[in-house]
């Protein structure tokens, strides 16, 4: 029985450790299937060599996503989409792994690291709040805010990250096209490398962003790539503010 459908061609180079021979690709998937696909591992392993890390890309991560993710990723496959296709290690890094930011970057002087985190919900329902009004019928799953609280002047912080269901396709792409809004200058998604586009900047964030994170009006930035990922933070109130806020 095989338990991978597309074998991968073996592309050693001289200098690959492995080169003397290899455990098949369904080894590897019975192994970290054993391991519940454990992500530091998958990291590790693309580090070998090539091949090595074309079938972590390919395989790996991809069962890692379906595993923590089920239901997201079935329906971001759902209508014949095939948004994620190929970006499968990006995607992973997304759902467990909190960017933070660094001075001079996307969000300017703020400086918080990056992290790994146990565990996120994202929401198709929370990501509405974050499409402008004409865009309402795109697909955007947003992630509870990554909460960093007592940060100098900056006060508290929520971090947040996303993925649009077929970008290529959505309104909310359309209308930043439309703008002829520019990329940022320096900074890359961090995800996939992809250039990125400054939500606020061209005005698109509604104002219910606010009220779903929990943050002052106009605090609100977020940046989406062009595969779909988005990157986000919002000043957040304090906790009797908020639930005040929630409740209007």
């Amino acid at each position: 029985m095989v338990l991978v459908a597309k074998q991968h061609r073996c592309t050693h180079s001289a200098s690959c450790v492995c080169i003397k021979g290899h455990l098949s690709e369904d080894a590897l998937y019975l192994v970290f299937k054993h391991m519940n696909w454990n992500p530091r591992l998958i990291a590790i392993l693309s580090c070998v060599c090539k091949w090595f890390d074309e079938v972590a890309k390919q395989v790996l991560w991809k069962e890692f996503c379906n595993a923590r993710a089920p239901k997201m990723m079935l329906d971001l496959h759902s209508g014949g989409s095939h948004i994620v296709d190929g970006n499968w290690k990006a995607l992973g890094k997304l759902l467990i792994y909190c960017n933070g930011c660094t001075k001079g970057g996307l969000f300017n002087n703020i400086h918080v690291p990056g992290h790994f985190v146990f565990r996120t919900r994202f929401s198709r329902t929370a990501g509405r709040s974050f499409l402008p009004l004409p865009c309402k019928s795109d697909v955007l799953y947003v992630s509870d805010p990554c909460e960093h609280l007592d940060q100098g002047e900056e006060g508290d912080l929520g971090f947040f990250r996303g993925i649009f269901k077929s970008f290529a396709t959505s309104r909310v792409k359309k209308m930043l096209i439309e703008k002829r809004a520019r990329f940022h200058p320096t900074e890359l998604c961090p995800y996939c490398k992809a250039k990125l586009w400054n939500m606020f900047q061209e005005n698109m964030i509604p104002r219910s962003a606010s009220a779903r994170l929990g943050a002052y009006d106009d605090s609100v930035e977020y940046f989406v790539c062009l595969n779909g990922h988005v990157i986000g933070l919002g000043t957040l109130l304090p906790l009797s503010d908020s639930e005040e806020a929630a409740d209007e």
